[in-house]
């Protein structure tokens, strides 16, 4: 131990653990080498409105060779990020303890000049999010790649210019000019009836939730270039069948999210219509449209604002009060809409662009029409101390997101699958976002590992070429060759079970659970190959999503990260006095799942003297473990996973 120490991941240094209310009170200790002469030791703290406050420490006892110095911080009624480090006078000499180099919170270092600091979470009181979707399954559908529910195959309605494939089993890909530009876009004719019909599929694989990629009238195939906010695309179908999807898939207990495009529209829409095709009068068209001041232009018409500076694609000025009446406040608003036909909930494409004024009005009509509906945020990073454009987010406060797409999840298990990180990473790397992350939204993170921005989670796992190394038409032809696939498919249970067994919302993205293999868009949105699924992996997801949806402790008991061998990386989740992290009545249990990354088998000891356990049972091929001497030892075979339940 060093001669000074202070761990934010442990209750004795820093209790209550994590994130906090408004107006909690935190106790904040630190040891020191008892030799030391200390002439004066402060706790420093800071927010992200610069006020500064120093709290003096004083000496609670002595342990061992060390004395132990504490404080306690009174956090004000106010949400935000605080941040802390210690100073410490010794011998006429100041030295600093902060966080570590990698800023992930837990035993930090010793520096001579102001250190990184500590991160406490404090958000609003009563924060909370939806028990329901704590409980729920994901699977994300690309529309016109998932199903045709039409009984002659034929598309619905085509009536821009676009590609039609007439085999299901054709690679996408996209037409472009001279200058890189898509020209034609293809389709393969999914649609919201195909949907329907396949519900009872996906209830049978365990999903209870269905997330749409964007389903509005739209010039391109993935519909994020919205066209109509108000309008089903007729390639998909139309309201009518919208509304008997989420009728008929409510019935079969499964809710439906829509993914909402808000921080531009296409270039080709009602709204700026520069491609004539709409009868409005478009804001491109005259300065007169009612949709004028939705858009920034520079040099009117031509030179405007858009996303990245793709012209199909104008921003829109959200903050714009006749934009949010439309989106959100209005009586017939588009939210207003699409809730009143039976939606649970919305995602926010690009959250980082959407001011924070946006978000919270959207968020606060969505809990106006109904208190159980849920707000995911595409984000990439840590939430909770996001920075966009030079602004703080304040993502996880209360006021704003309930969720967001996991991707520090995909990025830390994925690495560790693939051997760039040991599981001493992995533990840090999880337990800086379990501490940074209010306890609500913790349980409620949308766990992906792939989607339809990111390579397929197969080609990832089987070691395929770097896409930036082949061309396209290698990467059109790539397939997994026999040995890799047989890797990648041991690697790809590894993931996914803990998917199914983790803190947060598993999400399926359409096809993974078949075998489907492709690099970035557009071929990670291959069509779901119904007829010639992977049975193996198909098989595997029905067995560890049924894992999940019948264990209550997969899903809200409490957990705790294990520090093992660099190759095996594990947690417990644990429900006790039939009582869930959440207050909620479930039935008593505890868990240990192990993952083995490597080649090998591996040995590990798993010290359980604060658990009553005498017999667990090895859920996976149903074999007994036995506690000796308050420890398991287990024997994790070569790239496999074992769950012990406890007997």
């Amino acid at each position: 131990m060093l001669d000074i120490f202070h761990n934010s991941h442990d209750l004795f240094y820093r209790s209550p653990f994590g994130a906090v209310e408004c107006g909690s009170s935190i106790n904040i200790k630190i040891k020191i080498n008892k030799t030391y002469n200390i002439e004066e030791l402060n706790l420093n703290i800071s927010n992200d409105g610069g006020d500064k406050t120093e709290v003096g420490m004083k000496l609670e006892t002595t342990e061992g060779g060390f004395n132990i110095y504490a404080c306690d911080i009174n956090i004000r009624e106010i949400t935000g990020l605080l941040w802390y480090y210690f100073s410490i006078k010794r011998d006429g000499n100041t030295y600093y303890y902060g966080n570590n180099k990698n800023s992930l919170g837990g035993i930090g270092a010793i520096y001579s000049s102001i250190p990184p600091s500590y991160q406490i979470t404090v958000y609003k009181k009563q924060n909370s999010t939806p028990n329901w979707f704590k409980d729920g399954v994901i699977y994300q559908i690309f529309p016109d790649r998932f199903y045709n529910g039409n009984e002659d195959g034929k598309l619905l309605k085509p009536s821009r210019d676009m590609i039609v494939r007439s085999d299901w089993n054709d690679t996408p890909s996209y037409i472009r000019d001279n200058e890189g530009r898509v020209t034609y876009f293809d389709y393969f004719g999914g649609n919201l009836l195909g949907i329907i019909k396949k519900l009872d599929y996906l209830k049978e694989l365990g999903v209870n939730i269905i997330y749409l990629n964007p389903i509005f009238d739209a010039a391109s195939n993935h519909k994020y270039d919205t066209g109509d906010y108000k309008k089903i695309d007729q390639m998909f179908g139309d309201e009518e069948t919208f509304i008997e999807l989420c009728k008929t898939a409510e019935e079969k207990g499964i809710s439906i999210i829509l993914d909402g495009v808000f921080s531009h529209t296409g270039s080709d829409s009602i709204y700026f219509n520069k491609e004539n095709r709409y009868n409005s009068l478009g804001a491109y068209q005259s300065k007169e449209s009612e949709y004028y001041s939705w858009y920034r232009f520079e040099e009117y018409p031509n030179k405007y604002e858009s996303w990245w500076g793709v012209d199909v694609l104008p921003n829109v000025n959200e903050l714009d009060i006749g934009y949010q009446n439309y989106i959100i406040n209005n009586d017939d608003s588009v939210l207003n809409k699409w809730m009143n036909c039976g939606i649970k909930g919305w995602r926010l494409d690009v959250a980082d662009e959407l001011p924070a004024e946006f978000i919270k009005n959207f968020k606060g009509k969505l809990r106006e029409i109904n208190d159980e509906s849920i707000l995911i945020g595409e984000v990439w990073e840590d939430a909770s101390n996001k920075i966009s454009y030079g602004e703080r987010r304040e993502y996880l406060l209360g006021d704003e997101l309930d969720s967001v797409m996991n991707y520090p999840f995909r990025d830390i298990f994925i690495n560790f699958i693939m051997g760039n990180i040991d599981s001493y990473d992995v533990h840090s790397k999880i337990m800086s976002i379990y501490e940074n992350y209010p306890i609500h939204h913790f349980y409620s993170m949308m766990n992906l590992v792939g989607t339809h921005d990111s390579p397929r989670i197969l080609t990832i796992l089987g070691e395929s070429p770097n896409e930036h190394d082949i061309s396209q038409e290698e990467k059109e032809r790539f397939k997994l060759n026999t040995e890799n696939r047989k890797l990648a498919i041991s690697r790809l249970k590894l993931i996914t079970l803990v998917q199914m067994t983790f803190p947060g919302v598993p999400s399926i993205y359409y096809g993974d659970e078949a075998g489907v293999e492709g690099y970035t868009d557009p071929l990670n949105r291959r069509t779901y190959p119904w007829g010639n699924e992977d049975k193996e992996i198909l098989d595997w997801y029905k067995r560890i999503t049924s894992l999940r949806n019948n264990n209550d402790i997969f899903k809200t008991g409490s957990f705790k990260s294990l520090n093992l061998n660099k190759d095996v990386y594990g947690y417990i989740r644990e429900i006790k006095n039939s009582t869930d992290t959440f207050e909620q009545k479930k039935e008593d249990n505890l868990s240990i799942i192990l993952i083995n990354r490597s080649k090998e088998e591996v040995e590990v000891n798993i010290d359980v003297r604060d658990y009553k356990i005498e017999n667990m049972n090895s859920i996976l091929d149903d074999k007994n473990i036995r506690t000796i001497s308050e420890n398991i030892c287990v024997n994790v075979p070569p790239l496999e996973s074992i769950i012990l339940l406890k007997v």
